[in-house]
């Protein structure tokens, strides 16, 4: 048999025309793989191994492993993955063509050929996360936040626009359009992928890789793919497989269908809290069952959308009937959809119902009949509480110690109160006050029903006279213009605008940490009294710090519920006995008076909803904005940096580079920068939002004449190492253990004892020539892939984490930029050794012979002369991985490549 499978090779006809693909019958045939007991995840996989073994990158054994995938197995094999596209949006599109830049730059300098830096794989990048809420609750909201935009981003966004000059095969969406992964489902992905092959089209599934962690949200529409680091992104468009232990599928079956009441939200955030609960870091989970015909395309979309919530690599919903209906919905062209149909029934791809059912290496099981209406929180989206349990719920968490997750006040502090006067009003706000109430995120923004669902509670609480009180910040921003459209068709505006929820803006605002500044007098009464005051939104992240740096409680709640939560403006209510308000009438207004019925969403559904909207909004989409047009930006091939820029600087990985790459030196008389426990999000390490004028990012912008409104956010500044070395752990409720009674980026400087910001003690260490480590927890590294969380790991002159795990994407972005991921044996951590960040480390030489897993001994001495030594696993899991780490880093070990 030929070693690329050639042979498997053969023609699909359809109505539009003829395609050659690559049959995985041809293996079955060959008696390599049974199809049908294979999870259709997997099938995806092996069709895209099968089509690229070419027995270098992929080999012949690397599609027979594939193809006898098991249930159960010891040992998991590699598996490569050459993703058909990549996508991005520009918090981490801008650093990664900043690294594309720099590569360019570099090569010239070295002598290599600076062209060689470009994309082989469709690129698009979705300008979405850099609008943020500064005005709302007028009528002209978005164009007033899109001005700003321009002006705070103009920078960075001609930067943009030299790249998709600058490189080949990469389209840019511009700002104001819809959020990513909204707009990847509603537009971008074409399922089912063709290109020129000789004389012949070529035809194979559409999968993806993402510089977003929710890139996942496209799982629902059967597009294999998830989230990726911006470094492994750059490997992948510039041809590199991505390698991965080959995972587990867990198999989750759906049966029943929602009751009156529960919202695909509360199925998802159900979910969350399941899998989360399970532990399925790493594995893939693939949805099966009755109950999926229950689902519409959009909810499988936002359960695939909260895949990083609970920590699985992919959520995959296998192609169907659904999804050709969706597809001819969002007003894809016919012959594309003949097109998916018959690929995917050729490949025995296409889900049928009464089908067997695949092997899963595990099965979990829910009712849809169960799910109760619900929010999450007040810290993390996998923290479900029923919506009956909300208000008993945030008191407990106000006592509870911060440990676990609390606010700890004492009796005392429990009784905080303010008054607040604002248009002409007094308000009384206590602990649990809402102050922020926002409809945000891909995550629900793309489904007609949560979203016509807050239309219609809205309408209806304006005709009993209800107000949102003015201490509430309100805001709308759709993922897609065509949500405003199917909004404004169903005549459901009027009563959002009326309560305050106008559009803001077409971008992730408040969900990625842009939800701008509250009123003044609100933040003065919440710091003057230490309010722990709350947000609700719609979005599917609350980590601390995150959604605003003066809203200590953060709930998810599905769109309805946010409008609900702000009508009522506190989340002590029990809405099942206490009224949101007072009508027009004086009578008392309950939450089962305003909520709509699901024959009420489903009739404005089909009526409103039609493939007409999704046409003309996506007619003219990398063109449509004026602003973005008249955008001006060099022509030239290789970036000409400016020293001056505060947005865009040439990174300095490459500064030192020699043609021949050496192991990392031997870790020796390391000291500890940060003691950490658990749940280290990415936002803990890299923040997204503000930056704090005291801070030594904001301090380093002041000294170059940049104004304090001017600063922008860390998200936005990513092109630029000088700001966010200094913001990395500068999360505002980062808690380093080595310096009890502090929140934020703070280190003790050993052994002078001395506490400073931690960027000045990491400096300080580097000038004393000292390496550097973490300790930390549990599920380190997990949140947003986010490569600045490595990349300012690496320039900090950390040399190792130790951890008790990690978040996939972190620990591979931490081999990526040259920074060791070592794992505590199971039971053991920090606390259990003994260890308080005081000691001086040594790891054992692992310059001549680093292998995979590879158990590794640390020692610590004590600063009292005693030591302790113990074992700890190289989190290294692939060859690839090892060449990496090897070379310094990912985009080292790629120049050098280039250079050969």
């Amino acid at each position: 048999m030929n070693q690329d499978f050639s042979s498997a090779k053969t023609t699909l006809t359809t109505p539009s025309g003829s395609y050659v693909y690559y049959r995985l019958g041809f293996l079955e045939e060959q008696g390599l793989a049974k199809l049908a007991s294979l999870p259709f995840s997997i099938r995806v996989m092996l069709e895209g191994a099968l089509r690229a073994c070419n027995g270098r990158e992929i080999t012949r054994e690397d599609v027979v492993n594939l193809a006898q995938w098991t249930p159960t197995a010891a040992e998991r094999p590699v598996m490569p993955f050459s993703p058909g596209r990549v996508v991005m949006q520009d918090f981490t599109g801008v650093p990664v063509l900043v690294d594309l830049a720099a590569m360019r730059s570099a090569l010239q300098r070295m002598g290599g050929n600076p062209m060689k830096i470009n994309p082989v794989v469709p690129v698009d990048v979705v300008i979405d996360h850099s609008v943020q809420v500064d005005a709302y609750g007028v009528e002209n909201a978005a164009a007033i936040n899109a001005e700003l935009e321009f002006k705070r981003n103009r920078e960075r966004y001609e930067f943009l626009h030299w790249g998709q000059n600058a490189f080949d095969n990469l389209r840019v969406v511009p700002p104001a359009t819809g959020i990513i992964h909204q707009v990847n489902l509603e537009y971008l992905t074409p399922v089912v992928l063709t290109k020129a092959h000789g004389a012949e089209t070529l035809a194979y599934p559409d999968t993806i890789v993402g510089t977003d962690s929710h890139t996942t949200m496209i799982n629902g529409l059967g597009v294999a793919g998830w989230g990726v680091g911006g470094i492994e992104a750059v490997a992948a468009m510039l041809g590199q497989p991505i390698e991965m232990v080959t995972p587990d599928v867990i198999g989750f079956k759906l049966s029943g269908k929602l009751p009156a009441g529960a919202t695909p939200t509360d199925l998802t955030l159900t979910i969350t809290q399941i899998l989360r609960k399970k532990g399925v870091v790493g594995k893939f989970i693939e949805y099966f069952g009755p109950g999926l015909d229950a689902l519409s395309l959009a909810d499988r979309a936002m359960i695939a959308n909260m895949t990083p919530e609970y920590g699985a690599t992919m959520s995959y919903f296998p192609v169907d009937e659904l999804t050709l209906a969706y597809l001819r919905l969002t007003g894809r062209a016919e012959a594309q959809v003949e097109l998916v149909e018959a690929y995917f029934k050729a490949q025995g791809l296409f889900r049928e119902n009464g089908a067997p059912d695949p092997q899963y290496s595990e099965v979990i099981e829910l009712d849809l009949n169960s799910v109760e209406p619900s929010l999450a929180g007040p810290k993390r989206p996998q923290d479900r509480v029923t919506l009956r349990e909300v208000k008993t719920n945030f008191y407990a968490s106000l006592q509870k110690p911060k440990a676990e997750r609390g606010y700890g006040l004492d009796s005392q502090e429990l009784e905080s109160k303010a008054t607040l006067s604002m248009q002409g009003e007094d308000f009384e706000l206590r602990h649990g006050a809402v102050v922020l109430a926002a409809i945000t995120s891909c995550t629900n923004t793309s489904n007609p029903f949560v979203m016509l669902g807050a239309g219609l509670l809205a309408r209806k609480a304006v005709a009993r006279g209800l107000r949102v009180k003015p201490y509430v910040k309100t805001s709308l921003a759709p993922g897609s213009r065509v949500v405003t459209d199917y909004l404004v068709k169903a005549g459901l505006m009027d009563g959002l605008e009326a309560l305050g929820f106008t559009v803001v803006g077409y971008g992730c605002t408040t969900c990625i940490g842009n939800s701008g500044p509250l009123p003044e007098d609100v933040v003065r009464v919440i710091k003057d009294n230490h309010l722990v005051a709350a947000a609700v939104l719609s979005g599917n992240r609350n980590f601390e710090g995150r959604v605003s740096p003066h809203t200590l409680a953060n709930y998810l709640a599905s769109p309805p519920l946010v409008v609900a939560y702000a009508l009522a403006g506190r989340m002590d209510i029990d809405f099942d006995s206490e009224a949101i308000g007072a009508g027009s009438d004086g009578r008392p207004v309950y939450l089962k008076d305003l909520w709509p019925t699901p024959e009420e969403i489903y009739q404005l559904i089909d009526a409103s909803v039609t493939p007409e909207l999704f046409r003309q909004r996506y007619a003219e989409v990398f063109a449509g904005n004026e602003a973005w047009n008249a955008l001006g930006a060099g022509n030239g091939k290789i970036y000409t940096w400016d020293e001056a820029s505060t947005y865009i600087q040439e990174p300095p990985y490459f500064e030192n580079l020699t043609r021949s790459g050496n192991m990392a030196a031997p870790i020796k008389n390391a000291r500890v920068l940060a003691l950490l426990g658990d749940s280290i999000t990415t936002d803990h390490i890299s923040p997204a939002g503000s930056i704090p004028s005291q801070s030594p990012a904001g301090k380093y912008l002041q000294s170059l004449g940049v104004d304090g409104t001017d600063f922008n956010s860390y998200g936005s500044r990513r092109g630029n190492d000088r700001v966010m070395t200094r913001g990395t752990f500068g999360n505002i409720r980062l808690k380093n253990l080595m310096v009890p009674g502090t929140e934020g980026g703070y280190a003790m400087h050993l052994p002078s004892g001395e506490i400073s910001s931690l960027y000045e003690t990491a400096m300080r260490y580097q000038s004393e020539g000292t390496a550097l480590l973490v300790l930390a927890g549990k599920e380190y590294g997990t949140g947003s892939s986010r490569d600045w969380a490595a990349k300012g790991t690496m320039l900090l002159g950390i040399k190792a984490v130790i951890a008790e795990s990690y978040e996939r994407i972190h620990r591979s972005n931490l081999i990526g930029m040259g920074v060791l991921p070592l794992q505590f044996k199971q039971g053991e951590n920090a606390h259990s050794l003994g260890l308080d960040g005081s000691e001086t480390y040594e790891i054992e030489d692992l310059t001549e012979r680093l292998e995979l897993g590879q158990e590794v001994q640390v020692r610590a001495a004590r600063p009292d002369g005693s030591h302790v030594q113990f074992t700890v696993i190289a989190r290294i899991d692939t060859r690839n991985e090892l060449r990496y780490y090897r070379n310094g880093g990912l985009l080292h070990t790629i120049l050098r490549d280039y250079l050969q």
